[in-house]
């Protein structure tokens, strides 16, 4: 006979027995975040500094006339896409043209007058010539005549005439000396396209020239208008802001760290930047650049006073510069004044907080201004030779300095 197999199960634990044990597991779990947070925080967080108090900077173009001008012409509004070099703005160009053909006239007349005093020292060279040979045929006369007059050959009266016009031979050739001195003095070391007057009345022609170009207002430099300040028929001058452009391809981020967060930042440091526009599935990555070295209310034009007996310290912020990859920001476009995030990876403590060396190249230029002049050099050439041509056989005399012969 077998023995009836006991069927009773294990008692459940107490409500008391699980109530004590709870606490236990939230400690555990407690301690386990910690853990946790703390092989981060030494890991990753304590090599890194952060900030949402930056900006998407940028270049802002405002373009003035270089001339004055009445506008009567605009090719571009906001929003638009510009190229460098293309005409934004016509500005009415009849006075600049009326004016350069004043130049140009002026430049003519003035190659003609210098080609008369060219002509003039030939002339005046040629006239003391004729007074020497007098002089040196008044003095041979009176050479000739002189033993005549011991034996009555000739009268005293005949030799005072032949002596008179000696003297008035000499003075003669000093006036004819005087003029061609003169003469000389004003073209002297000079051709007729080298003399300072056709110098000057070609520098005016440039002038005139760059003031009927500059009617037409070119674009600096490539980019997007946000900004036009200028109406049609609108009176400009050479001040006045017409248009800004925004180069985009040129970003850069300005951050704002608190004073207890620079202490690890580095020039050259790697750079995790996050805009807004994008989310944080869109990650720009850079370099810091420079420490501005001064605080945002340090640096304002009206900086804070705190010389007062009820101050309370704030804390303050640093601008600081970082660099974003051009292909990031071509795939991606920032625009002014974006948030962003700020990431620095501060764990590269080599490099320097300050530089007395670029980091990056700041400069700037542009070439749509060098065409202006294009067309000038020719225009005189075609002046010169219309006007000046014949003087060519007169021009090697300029360098001769000729000496009067039979002077006493």
């Amino acid at each position: 006979m077998t023995e009836p197999q006991d069927t009773q199960q294990p008692a459940a634990p107490a409500p008391r027995e699980r109530a004590s044990r709870r606490p236990l597991i939230i400690l555990a779990v407690a301690l386990i975040a910690v853990a946790l947070w703390g092989l981060y925080y030494v890991t990753i967080l304590r090599g890194h500094v952060s900030t949402d108090d930056a900006y998407v900077n940028g270049n802002l173009v405002r373009l003035t006339p270089q001339v004055a001008g009445t506008v009567i012409k605009i090719v571009t509004d906001e929003t638009q896409y510009v190229r460098r070099g293309e005409v934004l703005i016509q500005l009415d160009p009849r006075d600049a043209e009326v004016a350069l053909a004043q130049a140009k006239a002026n430049l003519a007349q003035t190659v003609r007058d210098v080609a008369q005093l060219f002509a003039e020292e030939a002339r005046d060279e040629a006239l003391v010539e004729t007074q020497q040979v007098q002089l040196a045929q008044a003095n041979q006369d009176v050479a000739r005549d002189h033993p005549l007059l011991a034996v009555h050959g000739v009268s005293q009266e005949t030799l005072q005439h032949e002596q008179n016009a000696v003297d008035s031979a000499r003075a003669g050739l000093r006036q004819a000396q005087a003029t061609l001195a003169s003469t000389r003095a004003a073209v002297a070391g000079t051709t007729p396209a080298t003399h300072p007057r056709v110098l000057q009345a070609e520098a005016n022609l440039r002038a005139a020239w760059l003031a009927s170009a500059r009617t037409r207002v070119l674009a600096p430099v490539s980019g997007y208008v946000v900004r036009r300040a200028v109406q049609l028929g609108q009176q400009v001058s050479s001040g006045t802001e017409m248009l800004a452009i925004v180069p985009v391809d040129s970003m850069w981020i300005d951050a704002n760290f608190k004073e207890n967060q620079l202490a690890s930042l580095r020039i050259g440091q790697p750079v995790s930047v996050s805009a807004d526009m994008y989310g944080s599935h869109v990650h720009y990555h850079g370099r810091l650049l420079g420490l501005t070295p001064g605080t945002g209310s340090a640096l304002a034009v009206l900086p804070a006073q705190n010389a007062t007996g009820n101050w309370i310290k704030i804390v303050q912020r640093l601008s600081v510069r970082i660099g974003l990859d051009p292909q990031e920001l071509q795939r991606h476009p920032l625009f002014m004044g974006l948030s962003t995030g700020v990431d620095v990876d501060v764990r590269d403590l080599s490099g320097a907080a300050l530089s007395q060396q670029p980091v990056w190249s700041a400069v700037l230029g542009t070439d749509v201004y060098a065409d202006q002049e294009a067309g000038a050099d020719a225009a005189i050439s075609a002046i010169l030779a219309a006007n000046g041509g014949h003087i060519a056989a007169v021009a090697p005399a300029a360098t001769q300095q000729l000496e009067p012969r039979g002077r006493l």
